[in-house]
C-alpha cells in the first residue's frame, strides 16, 4: 500500500473482537470486569457446567442464577450434571427447573427481580428444527428477556458459527438460511452491541451438551458471543412553531415536519461534545496558530427573506426548488412560552432560537396547517425561507463588525435543505463559516495562503485519529475545484476505504468577493465547511443520521479533550425493502414533499429512496411512480413488523397530504 496515506486498512473485521468469550464475565459495556452487585441470569443451562464454570470466576458479589428447562430429575441425568449443580450451591448460586426462556417473567422466582445480564448459549428449539423455528425461539426469547431485564442490562446469546446469519460469521449464510439473530432481537427492542469469539476452552469445566436433544456434545469452535443491549423507541417528532426576528419583522412559523427532529439540538454551544463541535473547535485552534481568529457568537435567524425570482444557485450552492419556504402563521399570545430573555430555562426556551413555542394548544394548530415547502408564500414578492446556508447573513456581519485585515471571524450554525432521502443526502446539518479581509495590492496570494491554512488544519486534525478504517492523503488532502463561470472553488477532501479507490468528498467552498463598505479596495475570502460531513469522515461515522441520535451511547464516544473515533453500538443492523406505486399529476407533483413526507412519517427509518419505474398514460395524461424504500435505522432497533407498520402508515398519509392515487 502507497506510504503517503495516513491509516492502516483493518486487518479484523468490522465489530469482531479478538477477545474471547471471557467477556461474557465482563457484563458493562466498558468492557471493565463485572461491576459489584451484578446480578446475571443464565437460562437454558443443559448440565450447568458454564454455569458452574462462571460462578469459579465471577466476583465474590456477583449474585447467580442458573436454570434449564428440563425438570431437576431430567437435568441430573446428565453427565457432571450433579457436581456442577453441588459446585452452584456450595458457592450461594440459585438453581432452578423447569424454566421456560420464553416466559421468564411467568415463573414465580424470576418475576420480581431485574437481572444486569441474562445468558443463552447456543439456544435450540430441539431435535431437527429448522431455522424457521428457531428464529421464533429467538423472538420469544429476546420478548421474555424484556420483562426481567435491567433498562441498561445485557443478552448474551452465543451461537454456532453461520448461525446467526451476521458478517461475523465465516463463513456467512445465506440471510434466508440463518437464524437471523439481530432482526429477532429488534422485535423485541433489542440491537447487537458487540460480537466476541467464544472460546470454551477458557471456560474450566465447560462441556456443551444437547446435540439433537441428547446428552452429546457438539462443535463450538468459531463460535459466536452476541451482546445485545436496549435501543431507544421510536417516537415521532412533535410539532414545533418557532418565533424570531428577522430585521425589523418578528415572524412565527411552523418548522416543517420533516425538520422537526433536527430542531433545538444546541450541538454547537460551548461546551457541547458533539462532533461537530468537537470538530469546529479543533479547526479554529489548528488555525490560529496561523491567523488570529474571532468567534461570531451572535444568533441570527434561521429564516431569512428572498425574492424568489431572484434567487441564484451562485449564492448558496443550491437550486431554488431545494429551499424550505415557510408560511408565517398566527398564533394565540396568551399560550406562548417565554422567551430566553424572560429567564424561562425550559427546553424549549433554553433554543439558540430567539424563542420557540411548543404548547399542546399550538401543537394542534401546528398540525392543521399543510406544510407544503416547495412555494414561498409572497409579500410584496418577497418570501421567507430557512436559511441554505450562512452565506445569506455576511452582509449582516459585514456591516456589524469593521473586518480587520488577515483574521479570520469565524462563524457556524444550522443550515437546511430541501432533498431526497438518500446516504449522502443531508436535509439538516452545521456549517462553519470563516470570513477573511486582505487587501489584494499587499498580498496577492491571500486565498491560496487560506487555502493551505485550512488544508494544514484537516490534515493535522485527522492526524490525531488513530486507528481510522478512512485513509487520507498525507498530501493533496484538499482540492479546489472552479466550474465554468461559477466564481467559487468547491472544496473537496480525498480519502480511501478498505476495498475501494481513491474518492472525494464535496465538504464545502470558497469564494472571493469584494468588501464594498468602509474600504472599498478590500476584498475578502469567504469559506464555508459542512462540519456534519466533514465529522463523518475524520470520526468514522457511517451515516449521517447517526449525528442526530439522540442515544447517549453515541456522545460518549467523545470528548472534548479526546479526539477519538466513534464507537459504533448498534452492529449490522437489519434492512427492509417495500415498494410503493401510485398516479400523480406530473405537473403538480412534487418529488420532493414525497421524499419529506417518507422522511417524517418514517421517523427517519428510511435510508434510501429509489425510482425503480415510471408510467405515463397514454390517454389519462397520469403518470405512475413505482418508488423502492429500504428500511434500516443504525440506532434503534428496527424489526420487520415495525416496517411494515411504517410503511403502511406511509400509504395512509400520501393519499391524504399528497393526494396521490395508490397503485
Amino acid at each position: 500500500m502507497n506510504d503517503c496515506w495516513h491509516r492502516k486498512v483493518e486487518d479484523q473485521q468490522k465489530g469482531l473482537s479478538s477477545e474471547e468469550g471471557s467477556s461474557v464475565f465482563r457484563m458493562d459495556s466498558s468492557g471493565d470486569s463485572m461491576k459489584p452487585t451484578q446480578h446475571v441470569l443464565l437460562v437454558g443451562e443443559g448440565n450447568f457446567s458454564f454455569s458452574a464454570s462462571l460462578c469459579k470466576t465471577a466476583e465474590a458479589d456477583t449474585k447467580i442464577t442458573a436454570t434449564c428447562y428440563e425438570s431437576e430429575e431430567e437435568a441430573k441425568k446428565q453427565e457432571e450434571a450433579c457436581k456442577s449443580i453441588q459446585c452452584l450451591e456450595e458457592k450461594g448460586a440459585e438453581v432452578f427447573f423447569n424454566v421456560d426462556s420464553t416466559k421468564l417473567a411467568e415463573f414465580p422466582c424470576l418475576a420480581d427481580k431485574k437481572f444486569n445480564c441474562i445468558i443463552f448459549n447456543f439456544p435450540h428449539y430441539g431435535r431437527k428444527a429448522g431455522v424457521k423455528k428457531n428464529r421464533m425461539l429467538l423472538a420469544s426469547f429476546f420478548l421474555s428477556c424484556a420483562d426481567v431485564l435491567t433498562q441498561d442490562g445485557e443478552v448474551h446469546i452465543a451461537l454456532c458459527n453461520g448461525q446467526g446469519g451476521t458478517p461475523a460469521d465465516q463463513p456467512m449464510r445465506e440471510w434466508h438460511n440463518s437464524w437471523q439473530v439481530v432482526a429477532m432481537a429488534a422485535e423485541a427492542g433489542f440491537i447487537l452491541s458487540k460480537i466476541c469469539q467464544f472460546d470454551s476452552s477458557k471456560c474450566d469445566g465447560y462441556r456443551s451438551t444437547g446435540y439433537r436433544s441428547q446428552d452429546k456434545s457438539f462443535h463450538t469452535e468459531a463460535a459466536l458471543n452476541h451482546i445485545f443491549t436496549r435501543s431507544l423507541q421510536f417516537l415521532p417528532a412533535k410539532p414545533v412553531v418557532i418565533e424570531e426576528r428577522v430585521g425589523k419583522e418578528l415572524v412565527s412559523f411552523q418548522v416543517p415536519g420533516d425538520l422537526c427532529e433536527y430542531m433545538n439540538r444546541n450541538f454547537l454551544d460551548k461546551h457541547s461534545e458533539h462532533p461537530v463541535n468537537i470538530l469546529q473547535q479543533e479547526l479554529l485552534k489548528e488555525m490560529g496558530l496561523t491567523w488570529p481568529v474571532h468567534r461570531i457568537e451572535k444568533k441570527y435567524p434561521l429564516l431569512f427573506k428572498s425574492i424568489p425570482s431572484a434567487f441564484s444557485y451562485c449564492d448558496f450552492d443550491i437550486l431554488p426548488s431545494y429551499i424550505y419556504w415557510v408560511r408565517p402563521i398566527e398564533i394565540k399570545k396568551d399560550n406562548l412560552l417565554e422567551s430566553m430573555d424572560s429567564g424561562d430555562k425550559t427546553p424549549a426556551a433554553c433554543a439558540e432560537y430567539h424563542t420557540i413555542y411548543h404548547t399542546e394548544e399550538e401543537c394542534e394548530q401546528a398540525e392543521g396547517v399543510r406544510s407544503d415547502t416547495s412555494e414561498p408564500e409572497l409579500k410584496n414578492g418577497i418570501g421567507y425561507a430557512l436559511r441554505p446556508s450562512l452565506r445569506v447573513h455576511i452582509k449582516e456581519i459585514l456591516q456589524q463588525h469593521d473586518l480587520e485585515i488577515d483574521t479570520i471571524y469565524a462563524h457556524s450554525g444550522q443550515i437546511f435543505k430541501r432533498c431526497p432521502v438518500s446516504p449522502n443526502s443531508l436535509p439538516s446539518s452545521h456549517e462553519a463559516l470563516l470570513i477573511q479581509a486582505f487587501d489584494p495590492s499587499k498580498n496577492s496570494e491571500a486565498a491560496c495562503k487560506l487555502q493551505v491554512s485550512l488544508e494544514s488544519a484537516i490534515s493535522t486534525v485527522v492526524s490525531l485519529m488513530a486507528d481510522s478504517k478512512i485513509l487520507f492523503p498525507r498530501e493533496g488532502l484538499l482540492s479546489f475545484q472552479k466550474y465554468s463561470e461559477d466564481p467559487r472553488y468547491h472544496i473537496y477532501i480525498g480519502y480511501k476505504t478498505k476495498g475501494s479507490g481513491e474518492q472525494q468528498q464535496l465538504i464545502g467552498s470558497l469564494v472571493v468577493m469584494p468588501h464594498n463598505s468602509t474600504h472599498t479596495k478590500f476584498q475578502i475570502c469567504v469559506v464555508s465547511l459542512n462540519l456534519n460531513l466533514l465529522s463523518m469522515l475524520i470520526f468514522n461515522v457511517n451515516d449521517w443520521r447517526m449525528l442526530w441520535t439522540w442515544d447517549q451511547r453515541f456522545f460518549s464516544s467523545f470528548g472534548r479533550n479526546n479526539m477519538t473515533l466513534f464507537k459504533e453500538f448498534s452492529l449490522y443492523p437489519p434492512s427492509y425493502s417495500h415498494d410503493v406505486s401510485f398516479w400523480v399529476e406530473t405537473e403538480t407533483f412534487d418529488e420532493l414533499e414525497f421524499h419529506a413526507l417518507v422522511r417524517q412519517v418514517s421517523c427517519g427509518t428510511v435510508r434510501e429512496v429509489t425510482l425503480v419505474d415510471s408510467f405515463q398514460h397514454p390517454h389519462m395524461g397520469h403518470a405512475s411512480q413505482c418508488y423502492r424504500l429500504i428500511y434500516q435505522c443504525s440506532d434503534r432497533a428496527l424489526s420487520y413488523r415495525k416496517a411494515l407498520e411504517l410503511q403502511l402508515l406511509l400509504r395512509r398519509e400520501l393519499q391524504q397530504r399528497l393526494l396521490v392515487t395508490l397503485r
